[in-house]
């Protein structure tokens, strides 16, 4: 059974927690994610605030194990990928992925990136056709 939650665009600093969790795996103490995170020089407030934010947006689950907290992510980040492509798709795109692509090739993309997005569409083109 998939756990359904009403999906929301995290804010950065709750993504980058997100991301160490992801890492890390079920059942994560506090003090591991405070070391994937050491990079970002917070507090152990700071993340603490954040994990309790993320568990009450259903992001997080949260279990009590002996004196420390051991936590573990409800959504994949598969599942928050596409959800959040989408989001900025529609946002800024009008959910057209021809305007996305082309604002990327007016920044200049490689022709390895080319090739790479060549590659994607008959693979996915392939896929659909089966």
């Amino acid at each position: 059974m998939k756990l359904v939650i009403e999906m929301k665009r995290l804010p950065d600093t709750e993504l980058e927690v997100m991301k160490a969790l992801w890492a890390s795996g079920p059942d994560t103490p506090r003090s591991a994610l405070e070391t994937a995170l050491e990079g970002f020089c917070w507090a152990s407030n700071t993340v603490n605030t954040y994990l309790t934010r993320l568990a009450e947006k259903g992001f997080v689950a949260v279990r009590r194990e002996g004196k420390s907290n051991l936590y573990t992510p409800l959504v994949s980040r598969e599942d928050y990928l596409a959800f959040d492509s989408q989001a900025v798709l529609s946002k800024l795109y009008g959910s057209s992925p021809r305007n996305f692509l082309a604002a990327l090739a007016r920044n200049g993309l490689e022709e390895r990136d080319l090739d790479d997005l060549r590659d994607l569409l008959d693979k996915l083109s392939g896929e659909k056709q089966r």
